[in-house]
């Protein structure tokens, strides 16, 4: 089947959209990009998703203009690359998370229908309901693609995306589907992208290449207070987002130190917070850690990793999969599954009481 794989991560930067074929349960990556947020949309999105209250139309009005938004993602991608629309099998959107409470309720928007009808191929989506309404807390939803993509007969495996929240999945040996552990280890890009934004004066979303967080020094203090928060403790399964890291968290930090001291020790929060999961929750370091998500670029988080965590670390470019489309690949093999009547949840990582078949399907026609 040829699929295109759509979402947009807590960040709220875009679009990833990627075509893969999968054959024989092998996946090859034809295309990939990210097709940015307006400024406007992207304001919007994350006002709606951090605000106390809002109104029932601001919900249903963002849920159509993303399905449109998402749409456009899949037919720019193919006709950019040349790729027939009409040679498209099937679509799979993760949507753009707006509210996620763990193991009780979650809103992705996105109108898959407006999808599904201005592409004319059959959309899977909403993939994270189905899970909780099985006991589970509705995330994280990649191992499942992990355990397809990138398990080892011999070799320990954690894969490491680094989006605005950053998951791990870790992969024993030989390892069945019951084996993997999974979980979200706590804030990825978003501190990092939140302090940027506000160092700048809103001319920067990012730290790109960590260049700002390698001119400042981490502040022990400081990062021991980021550290306080509870949710580091936890044991999984467990998962988080911009509710309990978003703006109010981040901007408790700012001007407490210069800008790149601040921003070096939320980039060090990140790298700290990874490596300590590692010890606490799983039962042995990882021989590879596979990085992947916006975050992976980020050199002096990458270096911060390897000062902190032992294991040989990797990218899943070094696997043939483009470290910043991983995640969008990764809902192409979900929907694929969910059309193979294959369950597509991974109860030892999300806690649900059973395997379930995730996502709901969207005719074409």
């Amino acid at each position: 089947m040829r699929i295109v794989g759509l979402m947009s991560g807590t960040s709220a930067d875009g679009v990833d959209a990627a075509v893969v074929d999968i054959k024989n349960n092998k996946v090859g990556l034809l295309a990939f990009d990210t097709f940015a947020y307006s400024k406007t949309l992207r304001k919007n999105i994350l006002e709606l998703g951090e605000q106390k209250t809002c109104q029932p139309a601001d919900i249903s009005n963002l849920n159509f203009l993303i399905g449109e938004v998402f749409a456009d993602a899949a037919i720019k991608l193919c006709k950019k690359n040349k790729i027939n629309l009409k040679t498209i099998d099937l679509i799979g959107s993760h949507g753009q998370t707006i509210y996620h409470k763990p193991a009780c309720n979650t809103l992705q928007i996105g109108e898959p229908s407006v999808i599904a009808y201005r592409t004319g191929i059959t959309t899977v989506a909403d993939f994270r309901p189905k899970d909780i309404a099985a006991g589970g807390q509705g995330a994280p939803l990649v191992p499942f693609a992990d355990y397809f993509l990138l398990k080892d007969k011999k070799l320990n495996r954690a894969v490491q995306n680094i989006g605005g929240i950053t998951n791990v999945t870790y992969l024993p040996a030989n390892c069945k589907p019951k084996d993997i552990i999974a979980f979200d280890t706590g804030p990825g890009n978003m501190i990092i992208d939140r302090l940027v934004y506000l160092a700048t004066k809103g001319k920067q979303n990012f730290d790109r290449d960590g260049k700002i967080a390698a001119k400042g020094t981490v502040n022990i203090k400081l990062l021991n207070e980021m550290m306080a928060h509870p949710y580091f403790h936890r044991k999984p399964p467990k998962t988080t987002g911009r509710e309990m890291f978003g703006r109010e968290y981040a901007d408790a930090f700012y001007k407490k130190l210069s800008n790149e001291d601040t921003i070096a020790t939320a980039t060090a929060l990140t790298a700290i917070s990874i490596a300590q999961s590692y010890k606490r929750f799983l039962p042995r370091l990882p021989d590879e850690i596979i990085l992947c998500g916006g975050g992976a670029r980020n050199k002096t988080l990458v270096k911060m990793l390897r000062q902190n965590i032992k294991s040989k670390i990797l990218f899943t470019d070094d696997f043939g999969i483009n470290s910043d489309a991983k995640e969008a690949v990764s809902f192409a093999i979900l929907a694929y599954a969910t059309i193979k009547g294959i369950a597509n949840n991974v109860p030892s990582a999300t806690g649900a009481k059973k395997a379930v078949i995730l996502g709901k399907v969207i005719p074409a026609q």
